[in-house]
C-alpha cells in the first residue's frame, strides 16, 4: 500500500454559488435569482427542466389567491410554474415557454386573474393544449385544483387571504399529492365544503393559528391537527418539525412576498427539501434555530439580494464555522498513485477532495487545499503546509491497492503521535459515514505511521475510499454519483465529529 501525497495551496472563505442552472452540492449554497419575478421563475424552470417538459403551469404574477393551490398539481404533472400579468405574457416567459416546447398549458384563474389575450399568445407559440382552470374566486379554483388530483385520506386546509402559510406546506402537500383547501378565518367556504364532501378524507392538517383558521372552522374539518406558531416564520418552522420533514437540504425564499415561493415550490418537492421563509435582512429566530438543530447546511435561496440579503445567509452560520481544514488529495503530478481499471488514483481523489472542498466551505470552514491540479508536492510540504497554517484538522484522501484482486472496502487511518483520541474519533466518524454511502465493505479504523496523519501537529486521518484494484469498487470510484458519495460522507464524518465535541 504505497502512499505518496499531493499539493498547492489556496484559502477558500465561505463560498456561495450564485447561478441559476448549477446543481447545489450537498454542504452548499446556491441561489436562484434575477431581475425581476418572472426572471426568477424561468431559471427556477431551466434549473429544474433542463430537457424541457410536457405540461406547463402558468399563473399571474400578482395574484396568489388562484395559485396558492397550484402546487400539488403542478408537482403530479411534473410542470414548473411560470409567470404572466394579466393582460401581457412577458417576453421571458415566452421565450422559456419556446424552450420547454410544452404540449399543455394549464393556466390558473380565471380572466380576471389571466385574460383571453394571454390565453391566445400562448396558443400562438404553437402550443397544442391551452386550457383553464379558473372559478368564481380562489375557493373555487382550489376546489377545481383539488378535483384533478387522485383520491387521498387527507388534505391541508390553509387561510385564504394570505399566502405564506399554504406556500410553506406547498412542497410537503404536492410530494404526497395532498390537495390544498382553502378557508376563510371564521367561515368555512361553501366551495370548500364540497370539495370536503366530494373527496371525503379521514384527516386534515390545517397550516397556521387560530387568527387564520378559527377554532369554529377547525371543528368542522375530519379528523384535524393543527400546525400553528405565533407568525408565518414559526408556522414554516413548525411545518418542518411536526412532520419530520427531511432536511439534508431547504429552499429559503422571503416571507414578505408570494411569487419566488410559488415558482421554486415545485423545484423544492421534486428535491424533497422544504421551505424556509425568511425576512429580507435577518433570518428570524425560529428559523436560525431549526436550522441550527436540525443541521441544515445545505439551502438553495429563490430571489435576488432584494428578497434575501446576503446577511440572511451569513447568519446560517453553518456547523463549521470558525474551524480551518486542509483537505489532501494525494499523490499528483508525476505520481499518478494506484491504478486499475483504467483509473488513475490522482485523478480519483482529486475530484473526491473538490467536491470536500466545496462541502466545507459552504458550511463555514476556512479550507485550504493541498492541491487543486495535477501536481506533485513532496510529502514534507503536505505535512508543512498543514502545520504553519495552524488548521483545526487534516484530512488525506486516496484509493486503495492491493495485489489480490479481491481486496475490497473502505477504512481510515489515523496516528497516536499527536491528538490521538481526537484523530481516533474523526477516523471513525468518517468511516461509519463512507461505509455507509459507498455500501463497502468496513475494513474499520487502523492505526498507522503515515507520515503525513504522523507529523501533522492536529487531528489527522487518512482515508481509503475503496480499493482501485477490485472491479466492483472501482466501478463506484469511477462513477460520478458514488465520487459525490463519498465526499458527502467525509463531509457528514467531520461535521458529527466536531458536532460531539
Amino acid at each position: 500500500m504505497k502512499k505518496l501525497f499531493s499539493s498547492l495551496l489556496v484559502l477558500i472563505v465561505f463560498l456561495f454559488f450564485h447561478t441559476n442552472n448549477t446543481q447545489a452540492a450537498e454542504g452548499a449554497v446556491e441561489r436562484i435569482q434575477g431581475a425581476d419575478r418572472f426572471e426568477v421563475a424561468v431559471n427556477i424552470s431551466n434549473k429544474g427542466w433542463l430537457d424541457g417538459t410536457n405540461t406547463v403551469v402558468l399563473v399571474n404574477y400578482n395574484a396568489y389567491a388562484d395559485a396558492l393551490a397550484a402546487t400539488p398539481l403542478a408537482y403530479q404533472l411534473n410542470a414548473p410554474i411560470l409567470l404572466t400579468h394579466s393582460n401581457q405574457l412577458t417576453n421571458t416567459t415566452k421565450i422559456e415557454l419556446q424552450r420547454l416546447k410544452p404540449q399543455n398549458v394549464i393556466v390558473i384563474g380565471g380572466e380576471g386573474s389571466v385574460s383571453g389575450k394571454v390565453f391566445h399568445s400562448i396558443q400562438s407559440l404553437g402550443v397544442p393544449n391551452v386550457r383553464r382552470i379558473g372559478g368564481l374566486n380562489r375557493y373555487e379554483v382550489a376546489y377545481l385544483i383539488a378535483k384533478e388530483l387522485p383520491a387521498t385520506e387527507k388534505v391541508i386546509m390553509a387561510y385564504g387571504q394570505n399566502f405564506p402559510d399554504a406556500l410553506a406546506i406547498a412542497p410537503f402537500a404536492a410530494r404526497n399529492g395532498y390537495p390544498i383547501l382553502l378557508t376563510d378565518t371564521a367561515d368555512l367556504p361553501t366551495k370548500t365544503r364540497e370539495a370536503l364532501a366530494a373527496r371525503k378524507p379521514k384527516e386534515s392538517i390545517v397550516v397556521g393559528g387560530e387568527g387564520s383558521v378559527s377554532a369554529n372552522v377547525f371543528r368542522q374539518l375530519p379528523s384535524p391537527i393543527r400546525i400553528g406558531g405565533k407568525d408565518r416564520y414559526e408556522v414554516a418552522a413548525n411545518i418542518v418539525q411536526t412532520l419530520n420533514l427531511n432536511t439534508n437540504k431547504a429552499f429559503v425564499a422571503t416571507g414578505l412576498t408570494f411569487a419566488d415561493a410559488l415558482t421554486g415550490s415545485v423545484l423544492a418537492a421534486k428535491e424533497d427539501a422544504p421551505i424556509l421563509l425568511t425576512g429580507p435582512n435577518s433570518l428570524p429566530d425560529i428559523i436560525n434555530n431549526l436550522i441550527s438543530e436540525k443541521g441544515i447546511y445545505t439551502f438553495t435561496i429563490l430571489g435576488g439580494y432584494g428578497s434575501v440579503s446576503q446577511n440572511v445567509i451569513r447568519q446560517t452560520g453553518g456547523p463549521l464555522a470558525g474551524l480551518k481544514i486542509v483537505v489532501d488529495a494525494g499523490h499528483g503530478g508525476t505520481d499518478p498513485g494506484a491504478s486499475g481499471f483504467g483509473l488513475a488514483e490522482k485523478e480519483v481523489v482529486l475530484d473526491v477532495a473538490k467536491r470536500v472542498q466545496v462541502k466545507l466551505a459552504a458550511a463555514g470552514a476556512a479550507v485550504l487545499m493541498t492541491r487543486e491540479d495535477d501536481v506533485y508536492p513532496s510529502l514534507t510540504d503536505r505535512i508543512d503546509f498543514a502545520n504553519n497554517s495552524k488548521a483545526d484538522s487534516f484530512i488525506s484522501i486516496h484509493a486503495n491497492a492491493a495485489e489480490s484482486s479481491s481486496a475490497s472496502g473502505s477504512e481510515t487511518y489515523w496516528n497516536s503521535q499527536y491528538f490521538g483520541e481526537e484523530s481516533k474519533a474523526l477516523a471513525k466518524h468518517i468511516q461509519d459515514q463512507l461505509v455507509n454511502a459507498l455500501e463497502t465493505r468496513d475494513r474499520g479504523v487502523k492505526e498507522a505511521n503515515f507520515l503525513v496523519i504522523k507529523n501533522t501537529v492536529m487531528p489527522s486521518v487518512l482515508v481509503e475510499l475503496a480499493f482501485i484494484t477490485n472491479s466492483q469498487d472501482a466501478q463506484k470510484l469511477a462513477d460520478p454519483i458514488y465520487r459525490e458519495k463519498s465526499a458527502v460522507a467525509i463531509f457528514h464524518g467531520i461535521v458529527n465529529s466536531y458536532n460531539k465535541k
